[in-house]
């Protein structure tokens, strides 16, 4: 069953009508959710180790998404390891790298670089598929990958465990890029829910090994464990169930606009709740980013295609 049926979609033609309330009330839950996933690993950092929070992330995702029924249909058995490598390059590995980062960089520099994911979606597609990308996508690379660095560029000189930060950032940025690549034929396949919770637990298998070490190392703080809880099962649970529901209504092009809204959060509560300063070449970086991003993801015209 399709992730649009699974959703209760309605028909394919409504993916073109103006927007509802309730589709505004989707997309402003996911992009609130998932910019604020930056804050909550901030304030889960005050009192646990990285592992320790990546693993409390996922954990209460997965029991979280476990009450969804949709969650619990049956995937394709040629597809579990597949379902396997996602749960490692789109939940384990990133989120490890998310929590390792920001002990070292601020969390809206961390929204600010993570903007970059549909950049290297369409960048790793096109080496993918041996396509090179049409006029319009590749200035959309271009512009995108410049803001990138007008993004790490004020951080730069601020000593190499910031620039190891800014590293780990763009390697799991880059690592989501492969991840939304899999994941969409098997989310084609056997719906977004089934996929995405059974990588969840897949996941957590992972990362049991450090959270358990990390929990030893850890100071238990309740400041720290409500933005886990809130970090996991809004952010890595409902918020996919809000995410995969908008989609089956609007289309996926149209769904996706939600994701420039997750850098601006990051930012905007950064500087409100962290006091966090933010360079004006920062935000000039993000806007560039988000240009970018916008750029590729665009339709190639035709006449482009034809000619491919």
């Amino acid at each position: 069953m399709s992730a649009r049926a699974q959703a209760g979609a309605r028909p394919a033609a409504a993916s073109t009508a103006a927007f509802e309330p309730l589709d505004w009330a989707l997309l402003a839950g996911v992009a609130l959710t998932w910019g604020a996933s930056f804050l909550f690993i901030e304030l889960g950092l005050d009192h646990f180790e990285p592992g320790l929070v990546a693993f409390l992330r996922v954990f209460f995702g997965a029991v979280t998404l476990a009450l969804v029924p949709g969650a619990r249909r049956p995937v394709e058995r040629g597809d579990w390891p597949l379902v396997a490598l996602l749960g490692l390059i789109w939940m384990a590995a990133p989120f490890m790298l998310f929590s390792v980062a920001q002990q070292w960089i601020e969390s809206s520099l961390a929204g600010m670089i993570n903007a970059a994911a549909p950049l290297f979606t369409a960048l790793i597609a096109a080496i993918a598929v041996r396509h090179l990308p049409g006029r319009l996508q590749a200035a959309g690379l271009v512009v995108g990958f410049l803001g990138v660095v007008a993004v790490a560029s004020p951080s730069f000189g601020e000593g190499e465990s910031t620039s190891l930060g800014i590293v780990l950032v763009l390697l799991a940025t880059i690592l989501y890029g492969c991840a939304f690549n899999l994941a969409g034929p098997l989310q084609r396949r056997n719906g977004a829910l089934p996929v995405i919770w059974r990588a969840q637990l897949v996941a957590l298998v992972l990362l049991l090994p450090v959270g358990t070490v990390s929990a030893t190392e850890s100071t238990f703080a309740w400041e720290s464990l409500l933005p886990m809880l809130a970090l996991g099962s809004i952010g890595t649970a409902l918020a996919y169930v809000w995410f995969t529901t908008l989609v089956g209504r609007v289309g996926a092009t149209r769904g996706s606009v939600t994701l420039y809204f997750i850098p601006v959060v990051a930012i905007l509560l950064g500087a409100l709740l962290l006091d966090e300063s933010i360079a004006a070449a920062a935000i000039l970086g993000t806007a560039l980013v988000l240009a970018g991003a916008y750029m590729t993801s665009r339709e190639e015209p035709a006449r482009e295609r034809r000619g491919s």
